[in-house]
Formats: C-alpha cells, structure tokens, sequence
C-alpha cells in the first residue's frame, strides 16, 4: 500500500510538471525567410532561338544540319551560396524533364523554400545517376519514351538530339545524337562485356542571383546546341554517323564537348 500511494504521489508531481513545462514553451517560430526558384530552359545555335526543322545551321566540322527536336533529363540541382556552400534542391523530386515539343516542360518551379542571401551558381547532373536510372521508373509518357534499351545498359536516355544533315553524297539524312549509358564491347555489336555511366556534372558561375524574402527568382538555363559539335572535340557528323548508341567513343567526344554547352543568365 505503502509503495502504491508513492507511485500515485510521483505521477502526480510528474504530471504537474510536464504541465508547467507545456505552459512556459514559447510560441513556435514562424518559417524562416526565403525565396522561390524557378528555372526557365532555353536552347539557342549561335546565340539565337533554334528555327526547327529547317536547314540553316554549320557546326565546326562544316556539316550542315537542322534540328527537329531536342529532349533530356538533369537531375541533383545544386544552388552556391556566396560562401561556398551547396544546397540541393527537390531531394525527392530531382529528375527534370525538358522537351522542345512541350512549353510546359521548358520552365520548372522547385518546390524547396531557398533561404535569403547571395548565390554565385548552380550545379546539376546532365542525365541521370546509376543509383536513380533505373528501367521502368517513369511509366508514363513522355519520360517513358526516353527509356534506353535493357541490353545496352537499361535505364533512360540522357539526351535525344534528333535532326538531319547533309551528308557526302549531298543527301539529307537523319542523325540520332543521342547519349546514354554506353557499353564496352568484346565483339561489336554483339558481346557486351561491361557498361559506362556516362551522365556528368555541370557547374555554372557566371553571375550572382538574390533571393528576397517571398519573391521568386528566375534562372534561365540555356542550351548552347552548336557546342556539342565543338571543342575540344570537331564533332562530324559524316564521321560518326546518324546513331550513336552503340557508340561509347563518339558519346564520349560528346559527353567532353559537354562542358560548355550550358551557360545561365538571372532574369530578376
């Protein structure tokens, strides 16, 4: 009895404080500061809007192409803070989709709060990772059409780059630029005895953008097309061929050439 009524005495006194305690937290601090960040995607040859389909571009290997449409994927965006520091964006939701067929893949608001300050880049994953390029992944168009075949690595395209150009006879002829995983062959094009994660990563500095508490700034991420062609590889068409896929040396003379084909510019 005697233990029964100390038990009942120490819930009590437990009680009582837990109830003091409740009464003396303060309030909950409202969300801190922040800004939005949305990204307008923009594709350019030569410093102007691509004209589609239409035969009025040279690249540095002096192949006369056109462009019929351009679609990829980046992924694990990273904004650069003044001090150096990196802040991924979207951690759940870090796979973007953008097509030239389609206005509303061309421009993208991410959903995190980005905290107030001063930022001098940006960094992203051109493609996917291996963790994340899973086959199946997307069911649905028109991610799903992106898929790469399982036997040459599985997962999803990267980039498809789709056009023409005017090869040696002087005839028009569709090229597929299209970059993915590649392979690493015993035997061409039957024995396939290892693959090359061939997604890379882009970082851009080139000015500095604010974020103001409950604005949203605006980046425009711009596709400089005429580079894949350029350096520090020439990229000939009448070289490579129209497909690419089973082609890890032409890929990779693309995938260096990568280095520069993005730039980005603040439009608020």
């Amino acid at each position: 009895m005697i233990v029964y009524n100390r038990l009942v005495v120490i819930l009590f006194f437990i009680s009582i404080f837990f109830t003091i305690l409740s009464c003396n937290n303060d309030p909950v601090e409202p969300d801190a500061p922040s800004g939005k960040l949305k990204v307008d995607f923009k594709h350019l040859i030569d410093g102007h809007d691509i004209l589609f389909d239409s035969l009025m571009y040279e690249n540095a290997a002096g192949n006369n192409y056109l462009v019929n449409e351009i679609q990829y994927f980046i992924s694990d965006v990273e904004l650069i803070n003044e001090n150096q520091i990196s802040i991924k964006l979207d951690d759940w939701e870090n796979i973007h989709y953008v097509d030239t067929d389609i206005a509303e893949s061309q421009s993208y608001i991410f959903k995190d709060e980005i905290p107030l300050g001063s930022y001098t880049g940006i960094r992203f994953i051109f493609g996917i990772d291996e963790e994340k390029n899973q086959s199946l992944s997307f069911v649905n168009p028109p991610e799903s059409y992106m898929f790469w075949p399982d036997y040459l690595g599985g997962g999803y395209h990267y980039m498809k780059l789709n056009g023409k150009w005017l090869n040696e006879e002087n005839q028009l002829a569709p090229y597929n630029f299209h970059l993915g995983i590649g392979q690493i062959y015993h035997s061409y094009p039957d024995s396939i005895n290892g693959f090359v994660q061939n997604y890379f990563q882009v970082e851009l500095k080139s000015s500095e953008f604010e974020f103001l508490n409950n604005e949203t700034t605006t980046i425009q991420l711009i596709m400089n097309v005429n580079n894949w062609f350029t350096s520090p590889h020439i990229y000939d068409h009448n070289y490579w061929g129209g497909d690419i896929m089973q082609k890890q040396e032409a890929m990779q003379t693309a995938i260096d050439n990568g280095h520069d084909v993005f730039t980005y510019s603040t439009l608020n």
